[in-house]
């Protein structure tokens, strides 16, 4: 494998690479989202611990078919603008992260907790909330600002691995796949489709976790105002459906991660690559400009 000295782009220049990473990364998070969004609907639905039963799915594609059809495809996309508000900033600061420390150590992507939150309450089934504005200020008003964060605790914890695991397996990848480290579409592709698989089947017990905290699923409140806290979910979750609770809907995250972690993988890749020749471009024509002589200096040189 080439060292990233020898390979100008993955080692940018000082002076642009946090930029051109943060415009690459948000672009990233936002094309991910945007495509797989059904899905990740469908992946909340499915880790109801009691579904109602007009909402009991067998798989993802009778998922999707029952919402369309009963529903609406609208309802396959509620929470949507609550999504786009998280997910280009959280990107942004989730690529620029991985590149300045990929070399030393992992980092997590900082989630945007209140958008989650607001997302999944508009997801499950039955919602009562018309718009993302209406949901965010029916919970602040009925459950305070701490409802927002219930799940931060969790979300960290889960964090930690996932991305941990992600960048691993997407490195592992491009070693066998790309060791130049060049622009390379397809192992672009399969490097992120099999890091997003990875990382989500090891930590789904979490994700089920940080489901059930967003969304205080009323069957889950019997004995609790509000389930708080991740012991409190394990807990909660064990209680309802045993250890296969926490991995229901395992199907639906890892049918939603590995397209869309493709998607953000190969999209950050392609706008880092197309920032970077554009950049390389200026540069030339910068260049060019300075060393263009002047009309006496081309009258001197005739006379020489």
């Amino acid at each position: 494998m080439l060292e990233d000295d020898d390979n100008p782009y993955e080692a940018l220049d000082e002076a642009s690479s946090m930029g051109t990473h943060m415009l690459a990364g948000a672009a990233a998070g936002i094309m991910e989202h945007t495509v797989m969004y059904p899905v990740d609907c469908v992946k909340t639905r499915m880790q109801c611990l009691v579904p109602d039963p007009k909402a009991d799915y067998r798989s993802v594609y009778d998922a999707l078919n029952k919402i369309v059809r009963h529903e609406g495809v609208r309802n396959t996309v509620r929470g949507f603008s609550a999504m786009v508000t998280g997910a280009g900033p959280a990107h942004a600061l989730y690529f620029a992260c991985y590149e300045k420390i990929k070399h030393v150590a992992s980092g997590g992507k900082q989630g945007n907790h209140l958008a989650n939150v607001v997302k999944q309450r508009m997801q499950v089934y039955g919602s009562p909330y018309q718009s993302t504005l209406l949901c965010f200020r029916d919970i602040l008003r009925t459950e305070g600002p701490g409802a927002f964060y219930r799940s931060y605790a969790t979300q960290l914890t889960m964090n930690v691995p996932y991305q941990s695991i992600q960048f691993m397996t997407y490195e592992f990848m491009q070693d066998l796949l790309n060791r130049d480290r060049d622009y390379d579409p397809k192992s672009h592709i399969v490097a992120g489709a099999m890091a997003g698989a990875v990382a989500a089947s090891v930590t789904m017990p979490l994700d089920v976790c940080k489901t059930l905290l967003n969304t205080q699923e009323h069957c889950a409140r019997t004995q609790l105002t509000y389930v708080s806290g991740m012991a409190s979910a394990f807990r909660t979750i064990y209680q309802f459906c045993g250890i296969p609770g926490f991995f229901r809907g395992i199907t639906a995250r890892v049918i939603y991660q590995m397209p869309s972690t493709a998607i953000s993988w190969s999209v950050y890749e392609f706008f880092k690559y197309a920032i970077h020749k554009n950049r390389q471009r200026q540069n030339s024509v910068s260049a060019e400009d300075r060393y263009v002589p002047s009309a006496v200096q081309l009258a001197a040189a005739s006379a020489r």
